[in-house]
């Protein structure tokens, strides 16, 4: 048995003796921010000091280097998400699956198209039409590249046969301001990170990217009851995990595991996370494991399918 398995097992049982970091590799403000730091507050009570780090860039793939990198100890894990696993299946990072032990899955969540709220298009069909008629001066901004957002992006003007333009940036939470302000035309973000000012009237949602519409906001038709087919290649939903190191000894990543699992189903967590439009499960481990993978394999063929074979 090596010293660091060793370690491993004598460390479980008291495991944390020290606050625990979680890298979040996106801006303060965003979504994935807000969940994780709603997380430490619960586990707060529960005398589990975590410290939440962002590490912004690269479509989250600096931050989550930095968790693949450090200690195997269990005080350093990451919040991943579709965007990381997108970057991965596509070869446009050095990182891999794994490079990281998966602990549990945080939410899962459908996208949006929104506009400002002065926006000339009220409607899916209005924007539509706008977009036909400015081929290529119709920007959509997104946190990151080449992840499910910027598919979305591109998928909005393919439905219309228009070329739109991208504009990337690193995270949800300055995409939503210069929305707000009008610095782009559209766009697509999750419900959590936009609702604050769709609730002040800032930012009006026209459609969601997902075959049912969102239970918190129950007037927002989706892209396909408005016969707008945005999943040729099959469905993709957003989603947010939690991983360790690949080489965290299985004790610690099962007492990881047990800790932040039951934050993630507390009921504190799950209304606000469902307010916000997201949805809650208890995926975790290996069965976690399994789906990264799966939805890796997705996004690989989707990736092509959208960005390399339009090249």
């Amino acid at each position: 048995m090596s010293s660091l398995m060793v370690l491993g097992s004598a460390a479980a049982a008291d495991f944390p003796i020290k606050e625990i970091k979680l890298v979040v590799p996106w801006n303060v403000g965003g979504s994935n921010d807000i969940s994780a730091r709603l997380i430490s507050r619960i586990l707060a009570d529960e005398g589990v000091t975590v410290v939440v780090d962002n590490v912004p860039g690269a479509t989250g793939t600096i931050g989550m280097t930095k968790v693949a990198n450090a200690e195997p100890d269990g005080y350093t894990i990451g919040m991943g998400t579709s965007s990381t696993i997108a970057m991965i299946a596509q070869g446009l990072t050095p990182l891999k699956n794994e490079q990281f032990a998966p602990i549990a899955r945080v939410t899962t969540d459908q996208l949006l198209l929104l506009v400002p709220k002065d926006s000339p298009t009220k409607d899916l069909t209005s924007f539509e039409a706008m977009v036909k008629k400015n081929p290529g001066k119709i920007s959509i901004g997104t946190p990151g590249s080449n992840n499910l957002n910027h598919i979305f992006a591109v998928m909005t003007g393919d439905v219309v046969n228009s070329e739109i333009i991208t504009v990337p940036y690193t995270g949800g939470a300055k995409v939503i301001v210069d929305l707000a302000g009008k610095q782009i035309t559209a766009a697509v973000l999750k419900p959590s990170e936009s609702k604050a000012q769709m609730d002040s009237n800032m930012v009006m949602p026209l459609g969601v990217f997902a075959n049912e519409r969102i239970k918190s906001l129950p007037n927002v038709p989706t892209f396909k009851e408005k016969g707008f087919n945005v999943f040729p290649y099959g469905p993709l939903v957003q989603m947010a995990y939690l991983v360790a190191p690949a080489k965290t000894p299985p004790e610690i990543q099962e007492r990881l595991i047990s800790i932040f699992n039951k934050a993630i189903q507390d009921p504190r967590f799950k209304a606000a996370s469902e307010d916000g439009g997201a949805k809650v499960d208890s995926l975790t481990g290996k069965a976690l494991g399994t789906e990264i993978v799966s939805v890796t394999n997705t996004l690989a063929i989707v990736g092509k399918k959208v960005f390399t074979e339009k090249k």
